[in-house]
């Protein structure tokens, strides 16, 4: 059966429901959210998404991101996405939200109304390989150098949520 997506006006209000991959070729506003995951000396966790991804594959971003289900609370199935994808667990805190448009690889455009959750976590990581090729910690200041020298390594929304979330300089 294909994963449904929650569909939602600009104030995150549901319109409807549509399957995942044609949300993504039409480009409709759905609900998300991304996890951004410190360890305890600051370092943030990053993930390698598996090149076999249906987008942006072979692309480092933030630990995790995905979709609530239908009936499913936010931060409950941030939860379960980064058990599923990362092999852990830990206590999350809603940092905001914010809207995005960007056109993908494979004519697919991400439209999301992206919750953004931050943890902390200092254990081991086990990263499911149908969701990520790899892992890494890194330090913030290290990250902010690379993500300018490199901008293509890294997703699209990642870029957008490090610079209003997690850079010096943000207006957030």
């Amino acid at each position: 059966m294909p994963e449904m997506l929650i569909l939602v006006d600009g104030k995150d209000r549901q319109v409807g429901m549509e399957e995942k991959i044609k949300t993504h070729q039409e480009g409709k506003l759905h609900r998300a959210f991304s996890i951004f995951i410190f360890n305890p000396e600051g370092q943030m966790l990053l993930q390698k998404r598996a090149k076999k991804k249906y987008h942006s594959g072979g692309l480092w971003t933030n630990a995790c991101c995905s979709h609530p289900r239908v009936g499913e609370g936010l931060e409950e199935a941030a939860r379960r996405r980064l058990k599923e994808e990362m092999g852990f667990d830990c206590s999350l805190e809603k940092k905001g939200a914010f809207i995005y448009k960007v056109n993908l690889d494979h004519n697919l455009t991400e439209h999301e109304f992206d919750y953004v959750f931050i943890g902390e976590y200092g254990g081991a990581v086990i990263p499911n390989p149908d969701e990520a090729d790899g892992f890494k910690w890194i330090d913030m200041k290290e990250l902010e150098k690379d993500i300018a020298a490199h901008p293509q390594d890294y997703t699209e929304w990642f870029k957008i949520a490090f610079a209003k979330f997690f850079m010096k300089n943000n207006t957030a």
